[in-house]
């Protein structure tokens, strides 16, 4: 499976495991699995370090490629599904991860409740 895990499943699995689901963390765990991080992750988190909102004390670059998870660049086909996303969620980070899930045929991880209002629009999640 191919899965893009959200911005706080990444820093959790990165830093505190032990706040990720036993099911979540089996299937992120999983040889068969290949995660996935977006740039727009790292994005939002340098964007949040720069304005004093978290503080990051490891390298997000090592820690993906430690923990063999992908870099995902944000591309055009994902840029276009923005257009036809209605506004369920309002935080342009989740939409453009949303996006970027259904445009390349991925399930996402998140916990966050408010993407299964995007089920409908070809959002797979792990939940």
């Amino acid at each position: 499976m191919e899965i893009l895990i959200d911005t706080h499943i990444f820093l959790w699995l990165a830093t505190s495991p032990e706040k990720l689901s036993k099911k979540h963390l089996a299937l992120l765990q999983a040889r068969k699995n290949k995660l996935h991080l977006s740039a727009m992750s790292i994005a939002e988190l340098m964007i949040k370090q720069s304005i004093g909102q978290i503080e990051i004390q490891f390298d997000i670059l090592k820690a993906c490629e430690a923990m063999e998870i992908n870099l995902l660049d944000f591309d055009a086909a994902s840029a276009m599904k923005l257009g036809t996303l209605p506004m369920h969620h309002k935080d342009p980070f989740d939409r453009m991860l949303i996006a970027q899930a259904i445009a390349h045929g991925m399930t996402f991880c998140t916990v966050d409740r408010k993407m299964e209002l995007y089920i409908d629009e070809g959002l797979e999640l792990l939940s």
